[in-house]
């Protein structure tokens, strides 16, 4: 048992250097001051792997080590963001220990969004003035124009990442004995698994060509 949790504790704090690194390297302009990093989906990973509360933990240790590094936001883009990472991942991760299937993953990221959206759009128009030295009417102006897209472009990309490296992360961790093998776990069919992967795929290009369509490159 004791050797069980010594492995839990090694994954998540690779998941919590992973999200660090991917959080530094893949920052991806969308709309105005908004960034896209894909930390998110590292963190899901670690709520689905360990439940919600995992995730929670990897968020407050990745956003506090951010704070503390390369932020100019200091205590409120900590809370920003710990606020958008538990909304996204310890929903879904909820969601997906009830029903462990892929349609409880999906249902879960789904979820997971639409709570992230809501959150979001209630906490931008708390705190985003304070650090934007912004008067809040105008930030008001903004929330569904920028604030809800961005948020559901940055969900759902996250989503369909999750869907398309979940199953060959845990199997690499199967395969190098850091996460036990599944004892109950349904292997989904090979047509369920070519459509999600087509699926998934189509909805990463997708965000991808809106991405660029922010950035004015189409």
């Amino acid at each position: 048992m004791k050797h069980e949790q010594v492995k839990k504790l090694c994954v998540m704090a690779m998941l919590c250097a992973l999200a660090y690194v991917v959080m530094m390297v893949a920052r991806i302009p969308v709309v105005l001051f908004l960034k896209y990093e894909p930390k998110d989906v590292i963190i899901a990973f670690g709520g689905f792997l360990y439940g919600p509360l995992a995730a929670l933990l990897i968020s407050v240790v990745v956003s506090f080590i951010e704070m503390l590094t390369v932020s100019d936001t200091g205590w409120i883009g900590f809370v920003m963001n710990v606020l958008s990472t538990a909304s996204f991942a310890c929903v879904a991760a909820l969601i997906y220990r009830k029903k462990h299937t892929l349609s409880g993953a999906v249902i879960g990221l789904i979820a997971g969004t639409f709570s992230m959206v809501v959150v979001m759009i209630a906490w931008n128009y708390l705190l985003t003035p304070l650090y934007m030295s912004t008067p809040r009417a105008e930030v008001a102006t903004m929330l569904l124009p920028v604030f809800l897209p961005f948020n559901l472009l940055k969900g759902t990309l996250n989503s369909a990442i999750i869907l398309l490296l979940f199953r060959p992360l845990v199997s690499g961790l199967r395969s190098a004995k850091l996460f036990p093998q599944s004892t109950t776990a349904a292997r989904p069919k090979t047509a369920s698994k070519v459509l999600l992967w087509v699926c998934a795929s189509l909805v990463i290009a997708a965000c991808v060509l809106v991405i660029l369509f922010y950035n004015g490159i189409l």
